[in-house]
């Protein structure tokens, strides 16, 4: 079988990285689309053949151009992942700014639907089409003052289970993931604020806040990958429309 075609969004850092590395061990051949320039040459240099551009996908004119740019030098897409997102103000509603909102919105949500419009003729094109949308926890429960964050993350579920409908006629599979807290430098500073704001030491603050999941620990981003691999693969052919959590079993927020 041909290698997979693989377009990833936000595919130079953390998350996005991890699923550029997986899918590129598999044998796929990768695309990725990045707003770092730095950081998506430093990913071309560590996975040799992979495809790099930079696009910021709350940008409506350069997606069209990201996607028909990655079909063609891919041959064609088999393998959407939208992970692009961003996270916006921590704040109560009443105190956000509108333009805040809009620009979380912007990225995670209009942002995944104008990638996705774009892809969706390439991947009817193939005979084995998978799109993955990267929601979170904050898409199975309330977030307190991340409003506008959690807004999209429900609403990416909701698009997945539509799509998955939508598409399910021509073969294309579509489910949506649900990561909780996530290792890596973010986590960690995360973490250093809450310890500086409270006196505690890093590890009490990680215990308090690991004390919503069975398992004490963070998700790692390469579980992550794998996951988004195997849903992609021959092994999940009979999976769609659904929300996948990858989260230490959180019960809560």
């Amino acid at each position: 079988m041909n290698p997979q075609k693989v377009l990833i969004t936000a595919g130079a850092n953390g998350i996005g990285l991890a699923l550029a590395r997986a899918f590129h061990a598999s044998g796929a051949n990768v695309g990725i689309c990045d707003i770092d320039a730095a950081a998506l040459e430093r990913a071309a240099r560590e996975l040799p053949g992979l495809l790099t551009r930079v696009c910021d996908v709350g940008d409506r004119p350069a997606v069209g151009a990201m996607v028909a740019e990655a079909a063609e030098r891919l041959g064609g897409l088999d393998v959407l992942v939208n992970n692009a997102g961003i996270g916006g103000p921590t704040r109560p509603l009443q105190d956000l700014d509108p333009t805040d909102w809009d620009a979380v919105l912007r990225v995670n949500l209009t942002g995944t639907f104008d990638v996705t419009r774009h892809a969706i003729p390439h991947l009817r094109r193939s005979a084995r089409g998978v799109i993955l949308l990267m929601s979170s926890a904050a898409g199975r429960f309330g977030y307190p003052n991340r409003s506008p964050y959690a807004a999209t993350k429900w609403a990416l579920v909701g698009l997945a289970k539509t799509l998955a409908v939508e598409l399910g006629e021509y073969g294309i599979r579509v489910n949506a993931i649900a990561p909780g807290a996530v290792a890596g430098e973010r986590a960690e500073r995360v973490f250093q604020g809450r310890a500086q704001a409270s006196g505690r030491s890093i590890d009490e603050e990680k215990r308090i806040g690991l004390a919503n999941q069975s398992l004490k620990a963070l998700v790692d981003p390469a579980d992550i990958a794998q996951l988004a691999v195997f849903l992609a693969s021959d092994a999940g052919k009979s999976i769609s429309g659904q929300l996948i959590p990858i989260d230490g079993d959180m019960q809560r927020t």
